[in-house]
């Protein structure tokens, strides 16, 4: 209700999503946060390098600051990630953010991507990047690009209620299953979707936002993606689309 008219009517261009919140709609875009791509590029390890740790996690498992008794922080998912591995071997979990992350998750197999006080955060850019299978530990959340990114069969999908029960979950997944995710990850397209390089590249995730614009255009039917396409041209429709508002 406090949401000004003229922007209830908006498109909006939103950091990943949450499921029926107040100012996210039916036509609203998520995107991925912004992650530094010349940045990570400087990190990368020879592709061979094997990947020697299970699970990899650094970040807050409780915000003290601001939520000092522990119960509304990541819903308590974070928590329990802690209390239940915080002393097993498969897990390397800490609130340490060493110098060697990036290098770090390209040697590990899964990347937590546990909410935080949003249902995202940056780690499922980082796992995408450096094709570290991202578990996704968020009930609510929204993912972007699903034309791009086929999210349901390159990660694991985690009930915050479940966590207690993640060592069982990931370590019966069967390896030629963790294989074909891993070989998906390693789709140069599909890391170009989750980045703003500069200038923009073809198929980057500049590129998915006008995408997701370009069907809310009133296209000719023969203009949308067809079955088996994962980029639209958004060049191809009535010359009036693409004259200024």
């Amino acid at each position: 209700r406090g949401i000004l008219p003229l922007l209830q009517r908006a498109t909006l261009v939103q950091t990943f999503g949450q499921r029926n919140h107040v100012c996210l709609k039916e036509g609203s875009i998520t995107i991925p946060p912004y992650a530094p791509p010349q940045k990570m590029q400087t990190h990368l390890i020879p592709d061979k390098t094997p990947r020697s740790i299970f699970v990899y996690f650094r970040g807050l498992f409780y915000d003290v600051g601001n939520d000092p008794e522990g119960g509304y922080y990541a819903r308590g998912a974070r928590a329990a990630v802690w209390e239940n591995f915080k002393d097993n071997p498969l897990f390397d979990i800490s609130t340490e953010h060493p110098t060697t992350y990036y290098e770090d998750m390209q040697r590990a197999v899964f990347c937590l991507c546990p909410l935080g006080w949003a249902p995202w955060s940056p780690r499922l850019v980082e796992a995408v990047i450096f094709g570290c299978i991202p578990v996704i530990i968020a009930d609510d959340i929204v993912l972007p690009f699903a034309d791009a990114i086929p999210w349901e069969e390159i990660g694991v999908f985690v009930d915050e209620k479940d966590v207690p029960n993640l060592d069982t979950i990931l370590t019966s997944i069967p390896p030629e299953v963790i294989l074909r995710k891993q070989r998906l990850l390693a789709n140069p397209s599909m890391k170009q979707a989750m980045l703003f390089p500069q200038p923009a590249q073809p198929g980057d995730a500049f590129h998915q936002v006008l995408n997701g614009l370009a069907r809310k255009l009133p296209h000719d039917k023969s203009v949308y993606l067809k079955p088996g396409e994962r980029v639209l041209n958004w060049t191809a429709g009535p010359v009036g689309d693409l004259k200024p508002w």
